[in-house]
């Protein structure tokens, strides 16, 4: 082992969870031994690529690192060929037409609540004039409709999907798994960048209820910003998810 191999980088950290990388394995230690759990049942379930377990000891689950690199970063422009997010666009196709998974959705009643206390926040903390939060409100409710649920990522953005050239390398962070809407997860991964969505689109391979997606990110972009303060990342103006709050409005 050289030196470099030696030195332990904090990759995640918040009140929740902290995530370090020593040489090519990731220690997830997470405080919910249930989260943990899950994640590493969800990996064993998926039928796409995912980080391999070297070994799981609650609090701690240790992943080996996925090749390629990350689809992009919020915010940024995303330097990946448009075959690569239409082959990410597959494998989510292919995610969602697994068997479901053992874990509940979330219900329309916690989404909507989840809802309600950010825009509450938002205002309170004069974040965003309150004509911006309306109208995100008014089209997050959209989401709110009955749906046929299917095998989720339940947080699949821009960071957690690996690509190599024009292929899937792996997708990482599975906590969040659970039989969901589909169009939730293909609105994480295109936040941000609607100028991929036909390309993740074209490699779905189903119609898809655009102004859904747009629904959706309202209500993850509300809904993300009080937690990103709460877990101290800074200044919410310069959040890109409220860039998108001011765009969508």
């Amino acid at each position: 082992m050289d030196a470099m191999d030696k030195l332990v980088d904090v990759v995640l950290a918040n009140n929740d969870r902290v995530t370090v990388r020593v040489g090519d394995t990731f220690l997830k230690i997470d405080a919910d031994h249930e989260r943990a759990d899950l994640e590493a049942a969800a990996i064993a379930l998926a039928p796409i690529p995912t980080p391999e377990i070297l070994w799981h000891e609650p609090p701690v689950l240790a992943l080996a690192a996925v090749r390629g690199r990350t689809l992009g970063r919020l915010g940024h422009p995303s330097s990946a060929p448009a075959a690569a997010w239409s082959a990410v666009g597959a494998a989510v196709r292919q995610l969602h037409d697994a068997p479901l998974p053992p874990w509940p959705a979330t219900s329309a009643e916690s989404v909507e609540c989840r809802m309600n206390d950010a825009c509450g926040w938002l205002l309170a903390n004069d974040v965003l004039p309150a004509r911006i939060v309306e109208r995100n409100r008014k089209r997050a409710e959209l989401v709110l409709r009955p749906y046929g649920p299917v095998f989720v990522h339940g947080d699949l953005h821009l960071e957690h999907v690996f690509v190599d050239g024009d292929d899937v390398s792996g997708i990482i962070d599975w906590s969040e798994a659970r039989q969901g809407d589909p169009l939730w997860d293909l609105a994480s991964l295109t936040l941000g960048n609607e100028q991929h969505v036909d390309d993740v689109l074209a490699g779905y391979g189903r119609d898809v209820d655009q102004e859904m997606v747009r629904a959706w990110w309202s209500w993850r972009s509300l809904v993300v910003v009080p937690w990103l303060v709460a877990n101290g990342y800074g200044d919410p103006d310069e959040f890109p998810e409220v860039g998108v709050l001011r765009s969508l409005a």
